[in-house]
């Protein structure tokens, strides 16, 4: 993988967010690629057992995502009715005030709002919307990671545990039952009353399994890890990542013939497309590298073919296609662009780069 390419990648990818987990995946991943120690995945995470202290105008994710965040809400973003989506910010807003205060405070008033006024599931799972108690698998990459970035900033055991908690709950509703033939371990996309979809999605199991794993890592990370209540949530987190991994193998290696995920995993209607076959790429060398016990071999060898299958389908300009729209997931029209299979493609990049190079 050239850097030219990667640089191509990147500029689409900036070039193409519009929307607020666009702009904050699209942060995280330039974090990940420029900034790889201080990344949650990094050899630098909290020192001191503090947040990183980075320099905002030198840093290429801080200085994209400032513009895009709002000091003066209590969302870090308009998130157009979603109450998840806004806190994909939160990494990024806790990262700039660690030297310009207004967006700690911002960052703080996101974490109370998803706490204290967004809807809640019966089981206590925050809903990824504000009108009603609705579940989303996208939310797991945007919400728990912040809620887990947050409770290093306030030193706060219980919110971190909190935020591995989310990722159960959500686990509780949205897991489809272990004795299921079809798609055991995998996640359906919606569960709720205005936009379910039970389809097995395969970027909303991306976005499941990769959001765990930025939790994982902070609390490993944590000082807290050791601590017995932590240290057996932790062990739970790392088992469903697991099961949406080995699901997500399984229903691949039913299609030998076929090198990308489709876009709903158990379903052959369906097209194969780059954008959940990316992130879930990816988050198989993050947890090779966070968990390489539990994580070896037949998680890396699936890691690199499919690395190698992705890096076929992206043209000489950074543009990775096929891909499923990214605004309307029932749409059996393959995409051209999309901006969040653009930030995959950079987190598989730098997910693969820490892993070879033992980062």
């Amino acid at each position: 993988m050239s850097a030219e390419l990667i640089s191509n990648i990147i500029s689409q990818g900036q070039r193409l967010a519009t929307h607020s987990w666009e702009y904050g995946t699209f942060a995280e991943a330039l974090l990940e690629w420029y900034n790889p120690s201080s990344s949650v995945f990094g050899n630098n995470t909290f020192p001191d057992g503090k947040i990183p202290v980075l320099q905002v105008d030198s840093t290429q994710s801080l200085s994209y995502v400032k513009p895009h965040i709002s000091t003066d809400s209590d969302t870090l973003v308009d998130g157009d009715g979603a109450a998840g989506d806004p806190a994909s910010l939160g990494v990024s807003a806790i990262l700039i005030g660690q030297t310009e205060s207004d967006f700690l405070s911002a960052a703080d008033r996101q974490v109370q709002h998803l706490l204290n006024s967004v809807p809640r599931w019966s089981n206590g799972a925050i809903s990824h919307r504000e009108s009603v108690a609705e579940l989303w698998a996208d939310f797991i990459y945007m919400a728990p990671p912040t809620l887990a970035y947050w409770a290093i900033q306030s030193d706060d055991e219980g919110l971190l545990n909190t935020a591995i908690q989310q990722c159960s709950l959500y686990q509780q509703v949205l897991g489809v039952p272990s004795d299921a033939q079809s798609a055991a371990g995998l996640w359906h996309h919606i569960v709720g009353p205005q936009s379910q979809d039970l389809g097995i999605w395969s970027t909303g199991n991306g976005w499941a399994a990769a959001g765990m794993s930025r939790v994982l890592a902070t609390a490993k990370k944590s000082r807290f890890a050791g601590n017995g209540g932590t240290s057996g949530a932790i062990t739970q987190l790392k088992n469903i990542i697991r099961s949406i991994l080995d699901g997500a193998i399984a229903r691949d290696n039913a299609e030998p013939n076929e090198p990308l995920l489709r876009n709903y995993l158990n379903d052959t209607t369906w097209f194969a497309e780059l954008s959940g076959t990316t992130l879930l790429t990816a988050t198989a060398y993050r947890m090779a590298q966070l968990e390489p016990a539990d994580f070896g071999n037949n998680y890396i060898s699936w890691a690199d073919s499919k690395r190698q299958a992705i890096t076929d389908k992206i043209s000489s300009d950074g543009l990775l296609s096929p891909v499923i729209n990214p605004l309307n997931w029932k749409d059996k029209t393959p995409a051209t662009e999309s901006p969040e299979a653009q930030s995959f493609a950079v987190l598989m990049f730098a997910a693969h780069r820490d892993f070879t190079s033992g980062h």
